[in-house]
C-alpha cells in the first residue's frame, strides 16, 4: 500500500514563503563594490569588483566596458595596461557614467594607482 508524504500546513506555508522571496537585483552593486557593464546605461553583461587589491576583469568585458556605478565608500582605479607602462583612471567614491568611453581601455580595476600614469 502506497502511503504518500504528508507536509504539515505550517511547513507547506514556510516554503511558499521562501519560495516568494524577492531574488536580489542583477547588475546593482552591493555596499562597497563597483560594478561594470557591457552597454551603456548600466545595461548588459556585469561584473563587480570589491576593494582591497587588483583584479582583472573577465575577458568578456575587457575593453569593452560602456559603464559603470560605484557604490564603494573609498575611490578605486580603473587600470590600462599599455604596451610600456600602464594608465589609470580615477573612479570616486559613489561616482556613476552611464557612457564612458574611458571603459573601451578598461584591463583591471584596483585600490591604488599602482604606479600607473594618468591616463
Amino acid at each position: 500500500m502506497f502511503r504518500g508524504f504528508a507536509m504539515p500546513a505550517a511547513a507547506l506555508a514556510a516554503t511558499a514563503l521562501l519560495g516568494a522571496a524577492p531574488a536580489p537585483a542583477i547588475g546593482v552593486p552591493s555596499a562597497g563594490d563597483v560594478c561594470f557593464w557591457t552597454a551603456a546605461g548600466q545595461h548588459g553583461s556585469s561584473w563587480c569588483y570589491t576593494p582591497p587589491g587588483y583584479t582583472d576583469v573577465p575577458e568578456f568585458l575587457h575593453d569593452k566596458a560602456a559603464s559603470f556605478r560605484s557604490n564603494a565608500d573609498t575611490a578605486v582605479y580603473a587600470i590600462d595596461w599599455g604596451r610600456d607602462t600602464c594608465y589609470y583612471r580615477l573612479i570616486r567614491a559613489h561616482d556613476l557614467a552611464d557612457n564612458w568611453p574611458w571603459g573601451a581601455r578598461l584591463d583591471g580595476v584596483s585600490d591604488t594607482t599602482m604606479g600607473c600614469e594618468v591616463g
